[in-house]
Parts: structure tokens; C-alpha cells; sequence
């Protein structure tokens, strides 16, 4: 897949779901926003939870450790670079790595996830339990 083809097919959902790394917790409007955006995409939520784990997370957990990092908005032509250049290298050993640590590079926004994930599930008519 080359760089073009990941922009129009993940970069809206990924733009959307980059405040879950934010300093403050998602509003109520930015979480409407993720759920019209995930529904628009049509992904299933193990898709989404594979796209959480392997293409946000190992990109976005770096903005939330580091000092000199953007903890309030981010500049969203500098984070689809990072997120597609991560992406043309996610293959191979680095999916592998990025699979086995993915439980630290979501801890810190798992609970924002599961809540968004309970929003798409009740908009779906799922059971959310």
C-alpha cells in the first residue's frame, strides 16, 4: 500500500480518533465525531481494535511521553506524516513488536477507547456487555 492510498483510506478515521491522546478527556461532541466517522468507515470493532493497538497507538503514545511533546491539539499535517510513515513500515518484525507491546503503548488511553467502543457498539444496537 503506498502512502496515497493510506491517507484516503485511514487518515480521516485516524484524525478523528487522535484526541483520544490528548491531554484532556474527549468531549461529548469530539466523541459524537469519532462514532460518525468509525460508522462512515464501516470497520468492524476488531478492525478497530487492531487499528487502535498497531496504527495509532505506537505513534500517538510518543506524543503523550514525551516533555516536549503537543499535549492540547496536534498539527494534524505533521501527525499524518508520522502515522504513514509508521504505517509503510508496519510489516513484518515491526508488526510483530508493535503487537507485543501494545498493551503499554495503549494503557494510557484504554479507558477512553473502551468508552468509545461502548458508544459504537450501542450505536450498532450490540450488546456492550
Amino acid at each position: 500500500m503506498d502512502a496515497q492510498t493510506l491517507v484516503d483510506e485511514r487518515g480521516e478515521l485516524w484524525l478523528a480518533l487522535a484526541p483520544l491522546w490528548l491531554e484532556r478527556e474527549p468531549r461529548e461532541a469530539d466523541y459524537e465525531r469519532m462514532v460518525d466517522v468509525i460508522e462512515r468507515h464501516g470497520l468492524t470493532l476488531d478492525e478497530l481494535e487492531w487499528m487502535f493497538r498497531l496504527e495509532l497507538a505506537p505513534v500517538l503514545s510518543r506524543h503523550q511521553m514525551s516533555v516536549a511533546s503537543e499535549w492540547r491539539a496536534f498539527d494534524d499535517q505533521k501527525l499524518m506524516r508520522q502515522l504513514v510513515a509508521h504505517n509503510l513500515r508496519l510489516k513484518g518484525w515491526r508488526r510483530k513488536f508493535w503487537l507485543l507491546f501494545s498493551g503499554l503503548t495503549t494503557i494510557m488511553t484504554r479507558h477512553r477507547w473502551n468508552e468509545l467502543m461502548t458508544r459504537v457498539m450501542a450505536v450498532r444496537n450490540l450488546d456492550s456487555r
